[in-house]
């Protein structure tokens, strides 16, 4: 009888904390410019970790490691991640803020104590309910891409400043840069109606 009480009244705590919960979010919304609640990073991340099959945790990199493969890595994180991801990683970007959740902070421990599988598997096929999309699908990137931005990823921790500012040539412009860009080489070729873009 004693256990089917303290059975009873667990549960009662449980069920009772949820609809507190659950009430404090109705009332509050549901904003992405909140912070996960620690019951919710918590939760991501255990949802995360069974959502990654355990041999995709145990795969090894085959691309051998080394400089011009990080340097392949570096380009195309530069030119498709770092929208969200920042250059250095640290996710400090416009689109990186406002997403729900935030993007990682992928030179932190949460992120580099991942196994190169886990990496590799995230990358190939995205996380849902959150921004990361799976880039696996034909044509959108190769394996040996997926494995040098690993070896990248593995790589942020150390990146350094000249790294970091060399990555901002490989980084997309924007549609006004573009334009830009088009002006400046219109008006350099001569074209007569292009006029120079004042800065």
């Amino acid at each position: 009888m004693k256990r089917r009480s303290i059975g009873a009244l667990a549960i009662a705590i449980v069920l009772g904390g949820a609809a507190v919960y659950g009430m404090v979010l109705i009332h509050h919304g549901f904003s992405a410019r909140d912070e996960p609640s620690s019951i919710e990073a918590w939760t991501a991340r255990r949802v995360r970790r069974l959502a990654i099959p355990s041999g995709a945790r145990n795969l090894k990199d085959p691309v051998p490691r080394s400089p011009a493969a990080i340097r392949e890595g570096m380009q195309h994180f530069a030119d498709h991640c770092a929208t969200c991801h920042a250059n250095n990683g640290r996710g400090d970007t416009e689109m990186g803020r406002n997403l729900y959740p935030k993007a990682p902070d992928m030179k932190a421990a949460e992120t580099q104590n991942l196994s190169d599988g886990e990496l590799y598997y995230i990358i190939q096929n995205g996380i849902r309910m959150s921004g990361m999309p799976a880039w696996g699908k034909p044509g959108d990137l190769s394996d040996e891409e997926s494995w040098k931005l690993v070896q990248f990823i593995r790589h942020l921790p150390s990146l350094t400043q000249k790294e970091e500012s060399e990555m901002k040539r490989w980084n997309p412009l924007s549609p006004q840069e573009q334009k830009n860009q088009r002006e400046e080489e219109d008006f350099l070729s001569g074209s007569e109606t292009a006029a120079p873009h004042k800065h």
